[in-house]
C-alpha cells in the first residue's frame, strides 16, 4: 500500500514529482490522483480525485493508508483570473479539506505557495517577511493558503510545509495557464517554429527557478527534521533571474535565427504587480536549500532534453 499521494498529479510539478518519488520509494509507494478519470503516462497507482469533493479524499487517505501528502491541485494565476470563483473552490477549499484530513489522521503535508502572494506594495527584492498584497484571485488563495497553513501547524500540530515557487521551467509537462508560461513556451517555438510572440514586454524580470532544482528544494524541505522548520506559512525559494528579452538572447546562441516579438496581453500586468527578486536566505539558513542551476545551464539542459523529447537533431 502507498504512504505517499500526489494531487495535481498530471500537472507541470505534480508529473515531474510523481516519477521522482516513485524512482526513489517505489511505483507501488506512491498513489497519483488528479481530474482525469484514468490515466497512463505515469503508470503505477492512479485514482480521480476533485480536490473539492473532501469525501472522497478522506476516503482515500483511508483506503490506501497514506501517511504524508504533496497537495499541488490548483488553478494557476492566469486561469484563476477567468474563474475566480472556481481558483477559490479549488486552491482554499481544497487545501482546507486535506488539512482537516491531516489533522485527524497526523499526515505530513506539502503544499506550494507562489509569488503570487506578493504585490506592487512588496519590495522590488522580496524579503521572507513583507507586505503581501497580490492583485490575482490566484495571489489571493496562496495568501489565505499560507495563513491555514500556519493556523493549522501552530493550532493542531499539523506537520505542513510549504515554498513559495517562482516561475518554473521544464522540459516534462506542459505548463498550466501561470504569467511565467513564456519561459517554457519560448524553447518549443525556438526548436519548432524559429519564432515566438511573447506576451510579456522584454524588459519584464521575473524569478525563476529549472524545475530539477524545484523538485529538490522540495524534498529537501521535506526531508528536513521538523525543528529546522521555523516557517509555517512558506519559505521564499529561487534560483535565478532573468528578464524575457534575457532568455531570448540566451536561446538565439544556441539557436541563431530565431525571432522574437512582444505583444504583451493581461498577464503583463499581472508580472508588473510582482517582485523581480526574492531573498531565500530562510530557506538556505534553516534547511540549507542551494540551487543548481543557473540561467546558462539551465537553457544547455533544457534543449538537450527537448531535442530530444521532439526528436530534433543536436545540429539541425
Amino acid at each position: 500500500m502507498p504512504s505517499t499521494l500526489v494531487t495535481g498529479a498530471l500537472g507541470q510539478i505534480g508529473s515531474d514529482l510523481v516519477r521522482t518519488l516513485r524512482a526513489q520509494h517505489g511505483a507501488e509507494a506512491v498513489l497519483a490522483t488528479d481530474l482525469r478519470e484514468t490515466d497512463t503516462s505515469l503508470g503505477g497507482l492512479y485514482e480521480p480525485l476533485d480536490v473539492r469533493d473532501g469525501e472522497r479524499l478522506k476516503a482515500l487517505i483511508e483506503q490506501y493508508e497514506v501517511d504524508t501528502v504533496y497537495h499541488l491541485a490548483s488553478l494557476l494565476s492566469a486561469r484563476g483570473e477567468q474563474a475566480p470563483e472556481l481558483a477559490w473552490e479549488v486552491n482554499v477549499n481544497g487545501l482546507r479539506y486535506l488539512l482537516e484530513g491531516a489533522r485527524a489522521r497526523k499526515l505530513k503535508v506539502f503544499w506550494p505557495s507562489s509569488i503570487a502572494v506578493f504585490g506592487p506594495t512588496t519590495p522590488s527584492t522580496a524579503p521572507q517577511q513583507t507586505v503581501l498584497e497580490p492583485t490575482t484571485m490566484y495571489g489571493v488563495t496562496k495568501v489565505a493558503g499560507e495563513l491555514l497553513c500556519q493556523y493549522y501547524a501552530t493550532r493542531y500540530g499539523v506537520d505542513v510545509r510549504s515554498l513559495r515557487y517562482p516561475g518554473l521551467i521544464s522540459y516534462g509537462a506542459p505548463p498550466g495557464g501561470g504569467t511565467t508560461d513564456y519561459a517554457v513556451e519560448i524553447f518549443y517555438a525556438a526548436l519548432e517554429d524559429g519564432q515566438y510572440t511573447c506576451f510579456l514586454a522584454p524588459e519584464t524580470r521575473l524569478p525563476m527557478m529549472y524545475m530539477p532544482d524545484a523538485l529538490r528544494a522540495t524534498l529537501g524541505l521535506m526531508a528536513a527534521p521538523a525543528e529546522q522548520i521555523r516557517v509555517r506559512t512558506s519559505y521564499n525559494v529561487t534560483a535565478f533571474s532573468f528578464s524575457a528579452a534575457e532568455l531570448a538572447a540566451a536561446l538565439q546562441e544556441h539557436v541563431p535565427n530565431f525571432t522574437v516579438t512582444y505583444a504583451p496581453d493581461f498577464r503583463q500586468a499581472i508580472a508588473d504587480s510582482w517582485p523581480d527578486r526574492v531573498d531565500d536566505s530562510a530557506a538556505r539558513a534553516d534547511w540549507d536549500w542551494q540551487p543548481r542551476y543557473d540561467l546558462d545551464t539551465m537553457v544547455d539542459d533544457m534543449l538537450v532534453h527537448l531535442r530530444e523529447k521532439l526528436t530534433i537533431p543536436s545540429n539541425p
